[in-house]
């Protein structure tokens, strides 16, 4: 079970460092056999956080390269080495944060956005700059007052990753205009501009078409995008994709025959290598049952002959099981703050240059996940399910 920092370590513990959302860390003790979902737990707890599911905990591997830890897992299968560190990030943004039951939940979502924003990972124009940015200072300092809001009092903010004077004074400019916004009304405008962003919510994979051009496959709450660049060229969603599958560094979708069309088809992609191929079919995997399916799906035993089928499921909550757990409990007091650290610039441009070099060690058997089928039919909210009043309009 996880200890207070200021406890002594024992041999059989370890120290974990998590960074969150607000750039502050986050050390606990825990036992060299905890499980990630027990690390979950306990960031969780600290930061009073009742939806959980929606965030996960990155690692670096030993290629140096970013990934999800499987929370049902034992860390040390992922870590060897000492100390364990993460960072704690939204993993499954919510297509409709106005859904989520509690304010603290959409605030770390604001947090999640305006790193994603700052990085270059979540382009958009400067008004929308301007704008998501007068919403976030409305949320910390309240109404825009002269006698306390001084000339360059913005300047400690971060909204872009090259910000301007021009920026800040637009900034200003909009967060007169959002006076008598509490912070969660204020929180609630800013994510609903945030989400009708292109690129809201979308996991990027360096890729190649079946041309050998540079490519980009985006995982979202509705399906597979391609992007080439810098345009989405091509989408599919879950609903028409039957199978999905890897091998070797060969990445395959199924779909299902369109209306006047009588065979399936399958469209093929390449990754760097068998590695990444993998990590986009499991965050494939994640996503659609996230998102698709009603209660994951079970991991079958192992039978009496052999399969070449991957045993990995998601094992977490789904989004349709998620909304339907009802939170019985005050809404909990909490300080919003924006941090005023810059982050160093990931932009889709840097993240399509950056191909590590890897090898395959052999062959990979194929790898798949097969839909449902039919699609599992999600059944709407009950009329008295727990639901964020949408803001009427923008001012």
């Amino acid at each position: 079970m996880p200890e207070n920092v200021e406890s002594p370590k024992k041999p059989s513990q370890v120290l974990a460092t998590t960074v969150l959302l607000d750039g502050n860390e986050l050390e606990v003790l825990l036992d060299r056999k905890a499980k990630g979902q027990d690390l979950l737990l306990e960031i969780c707890k600290h930061l009073n956080l009742a939806e959980q599911d929606y965030f996960g905990l990155l690692y670096e591997d030993r290629y140096e390269r970013k990934n999800w830890l499987e929370l049902d897992k034992r860390i040390s299968k992922f870590l060897k080495n000492d100390p364990w560190n993460f960072i704690f990030q939204v993993k499954f943004y919510p297509p409709d944060p106005a859904q989520l039951q509690e304010d603290i939940t959409r605030y770390q979502l604001c947090l999640q956005v305006r790193n994603d924003v700052l990085i270059g990972k979540l382009p958009c124009s400067f008004v929308t700059q301007a704008l998501l940015g007068s919403y976030l200072v409305q949320s910390v300092l309240g109404d825009y007052d002269p006698e306390v809001h001084k000339k360059n009092y913005l300047s400690d903010f971060k909204f872009a990753p090259n910000q301007s004077a021009e920026l800040e004074e637009k900034v200003e400019e909009l967060h007169k205009t959002h006076k008598g916004q509490t912070p969660a009304e204020a929180e609630l405008h800013y994510l609903e501009n945030a989400k009708k962003l292109a690129m809201y919510g979308v996991d990027l994979h360096p890729a190649k078409d079946n041309a050998g051009l540079d490519i980009l496959l985006g995982v979202c709450s509705s399906g597979l995008l391609v992007y080439k660049d810098k345009l989405r060229i091509n989408r599919f969603a879950w609903p028409k994709i039957l199978k999905i599958s890897y091998k070797r560094h060969n990445f395959y979708i199924k779909i299902r025959p369109g209306e006047f069309e009588r065979v399936e088809s399958t469209v093929g992609f390449k990754l760097d290598n068998y590695r990444a191929a993998k990590k986009l079919w499991k965050t494939c995997v994640e996503h659609h049952t996230f998102f698709r399916l009603m209660t994951p799906e079970p991991v079958q035993s192992r039978g009496k002959f052999p399969t070449f089928g991957s045993k990995y499921r998601y094992s977490g909550r789904t989004h349709y099981e998620t909304k339907r757990v009802p939170i019985d409990r005050p809404a909990p007091d909490f300080e919003r703050t924006l941090s005023g650290r810059r982050l160093s610039s990931r932009s889709m441009d840097t993240l399509g240059a950056s191909r590590t070099q890897e090898y395959d060690t052999g062959y990979d058997p194929r790898k798949r996940h097969t839909m449902p089928h039919p699609p599992a039919r999600i059944p709407a909210l009950e009329p008295n399910s727990k639901k964020a009043k949408k803001p009427s309009k923008n001012p």
